[in-house]
C-alpha cells in the first residue's frame, strides 16, 4: 500500500506514523536506534504489505495491467488505491479526510528530525506540497505515476500504467472496495500495534 493507506492503518501517534512509513526507507537504517513504538509501527507496515501482496483480490487486480507493465502493477495499484481510499473515505471512517490529513501531517512533522535523511526529504516534500491533494484527483494520479516512472533507472513504460487503470477503472474500484475492508479487519486483529488495543473499535 502507499503512504495514505499506511497512515490510515497506523495509530494516531507521532511514533506510529513515523514507523508505519519507515518501511519504505528501511535500507541501511539501524532500527534499534528507534523506540519500541516506532519499531511496532514498522512491523505494522510490513504486515500491511505482506497481507496486501498475497491477497487474491490484489493479485486479480494486477492481471488487469498489460503484461509488459505487470511488473510495475503493484506500484501503480498502491498509488491508485490511495486515490480510491480518498474517494470512498466516508465508507471507512467517520473522521473527515481534511481533519485526518491535518492530523497526520502534524504528527509526521514532530518526527521529521528523527527520520533517516531520505525519508526526511521525501516526507517533508509530501507535507509541503500536499501529495494527498494530488492523490484525490485522477490527473494527480497520472502525475504521481509519471514522477515514479522518471525515477526508475532503466528504460520503462511505467507511465502507461495510467492507460491500464483507465481501461479497467470500474473493475479496479470494485476490487479495492472488496479488498480494503478485509485489510482493515486483518490489521485490527493481527497488526502488531493493535493486538492489545484495537485501532478501529
Amino acid at each position: 500500500m502507499n503512504y495514505l493507506a499506511h497512515l490510515f492503518l497506523a495509530r494516531p501517534t507521532a511514533d506510529s506514523h513515523f514507523g508505519n512509513l519507515l518501511g519504505d526507507f528501511r535500507r541501511g537504517v539501524d532500527i534499534n536506534t528507534f523506540g519500541n513504538a516506532v519499531r511496532l509501527g514498522l512491523k505494522n507496515h510490513y504486515e500491511v504489505d505482506r497481507f496486501t501482496d498475497r491477497h487474491e483480490i490484489v493479485l486479480a487486480a494486477k492481471t488487469l495491467f498489460h503484461k509488459s507493465r505487470r511488473r510495475f502493477a503493484p506500484v501503480a495499484l498502491d498509488i491508485y488505491f490511495d486515490h480510491l481510499l480518498i474517494k470512498h473515505w466516508a465508507t471507512f471512517t467517520p473522521q473527515g479526510f481534511d481533519d485526518f490529513r491535518e492530523q497526520s501531517f502534524a504528527l509526521l512533522e514532530k518526527r521529521l528530525p528523527s527520520m533517516p535523511r531520505a525519508m526526511q526529504l521525501s516526507i517533508g516534500h509530501m507535507i509541503t506540497h500536499d501529495w494527498f491533494e494530488d492523490y484525490a484527483r485522477e490527473d494527480g494520479i497520472a502525475k504521481a505515476i509519471s514522477v515514479v516512472a522518471k525515477r526508475i533507472r532503466f528504460a520503462n513504460t511505467f507511465h502507461k500504467s495510467v492507460d491500464d487503470i483507465s481501461e479497467h477503472q470500474e473493475e479496479i474500484e470494485q476490487l479495492f472496495l472488496a479488498f480494503f475492508p478485509e485489510l482493515i479487519a486483518h490489521i485490527e486483529n493481527e497488526g502488531p500495534e493493535n493486538k492489545s488495543a484495537p485501532r478501529f473499535k
